[in-house]
């Protein structure tokens, strides 16, 4: 199965690509359903695709908003551009939308967003004969339902869902609460979540008789879905007839699009599921259940939070053998210890276990040692070229973005994340 990954801006880019995305989704500034995502210029396309497809990963542009009669103009000439730029599928869910890209991009694929809220065989037809390449299923949808589907579908259509991330309480994410309590349009990318909002119950006849759903003094999240985690049963959902999974996600940070990709990958390349189930743990998250897949989804009523257990401390960015003097030499190799040098994302401390997660590879464990402070200049040729530009030790590293050095066991590189457990 594809392994389709969210790209939020560019180092969710980078990293869903440093550790395993088939391919990615994203977003320009307009006609995305993450509107408080960084997401990207129109004229940044071209640069954003080219990059992409340098490494083998294909790009998915949502254009998946409602769409108003105001918005045509300016959809068919994004339309145009995405085409231009090499994109290589629109994933919407508006027939307008669909005859404008036909139009437009002739050349980019359709993929029928979620928002279309396909859950059966004719609807997804329909699709089809219009020129959709693949559907996005329903959230709403079980595994039996979508294997029946499939079975009934040319096998020139593909089928996607959602694998990993939040779930909205709504059909598909078509909800208007939060336009109705805020102004905020979910349906235009800009939902204010409501539905994790603190609620209590009372009954119309009995004004003032507030009804015992209130699992903490603030009240209740009735309506505060769990997220989705299928890690466990990719098996099944390749059984089924998926050919894309798809981690939700493109308003999260590159710690966790690296360490949910990685997880992903990895099982989906024959690792033992059971042994990344504690990886997705590190990253933030609700409690974790199976969706719709295998019967009714379920709430977390009793809270709102996010479990957060660790934090992005280090990104490496130059590593380099440090000899026997103590100095940091670039010419010499073999050596078991190394000097590396990064940016500091948060807090750490001389001392520190921290846990490094690569591209397929085990998660391994340094101590911080010989912790020194650097400088701010992380484009500076060839840094650290030797001992001099270290200007001494440090108990701490609490300047975020700017340059921190220590020694490790390994040689590591700009692909790797360096976490803390909180």
């Amino acid at each position: 199965m594809e392994l389709l990954a969210p790209a939020g801006g560019w180092e969710q880019l980078q990293f869903a690509i440093r550790f395993g995305a088939d391919a990615v989704y994203l977003a320009t500034d307009k006609f995305g359903m993450r509107a408080r995502a960084d997401n990207f210029q129109l004229e940044e396309m071209p640069k954003v695709v080219a990059y992409a497809h340098d490494r083998g990963v294909k790009v998915h542009v949502t254009v998946n908003t409602q769409m108003y009669e105001h918005d045509l103009e300016d959809l068919a000439k994004t339309m145009e551009a995405h085409g231009q730029a090499g994109v290589d599928a629109f994933i919407l869910g508006d027939l307008g939308a669909l005859a404008l890209a036909k139009e437009h991009a002739p050349q980019v694929d359709i993929h029928v967003s979620t928002q279309a809220s396909i859950s059966n065989t004719q609807a997804a037809l329909t699709w089809y004969n219009l020129g959709a390449k693949r559907i996005v299923c329903a959230r709403e949808m079980s595994l039996a339902d979508i294997a029946a589907m499939r079975a009934a579908l040319p096998a020139d259509l593909e089928i996607e869902a959602f694998a990993h991330g939040s779930m909205c309480m709504a059909v598909s994410g078509r909800c208007l609460i939060s336009d109705y309590m805020t102004g905020r349009s979910g349906v235009a990318g800009n939902c204010a979540q409501p539905c994790r909002w603190k609620y209590a119950l009372v009954e119309e006849t009995r004004p003032g008789q507030f009804f015992p759903v209130d699992e903490d003094e603030r009240g209740s999240y009735i309506m505060n879905a769990k997220d989705l985690c299928m890690l466990e049963h990719l098996d099944e959902l390749r059984e089924a007839g998926i050919d894309s999974i798809k981690i939700e996600g493109r308003n999260k940070k590159a710690f966790y699009v690296a360490t949910v990709v990685n997880a992903y990958r990895q099982v989906l390349d024959g690792a033992d599921p059971a042994a990344f189930m504690d990886e997705l743990d590190t990253v933030s998250h609700r409690p974790y259940g199976t969706g719709f897949y295998f019967g009714p989804a379920h709430q977390t009523p009793e809270d709102d939070r996010y479990t957060r257990n660790y934090q992005w401390v280090f990104e490496p960015l130059n590593s380099v053998v440090l000899t026997d003097d103590g100095t940091a030499d670039v010419a010499v190799s073999g050596e078991s210890s190394y000097v590396v040098t990064g940016l500091c994302r948060n807090k750490f401390e001389e001392g520190d276990t921290l846990e490094v997660l690569s591209p397929r590879q085990p998660v391994r464990t340094v101590t911080v040692q010989n912790l020194r402070y650097v400088g701010v200049d992380p484009d500076h040729p060839g840094f650290p070229p030797a001992a001099d530009v270290f200007p001494g030790p440090v108990a701490a590293a609490n300047r975020t973005m700017e340059l921190y050095s220590f020694t490790i066991p390994f040689e590591a590189s700009e692909h790797d994340i360096f976490r803390l457990k909180k």
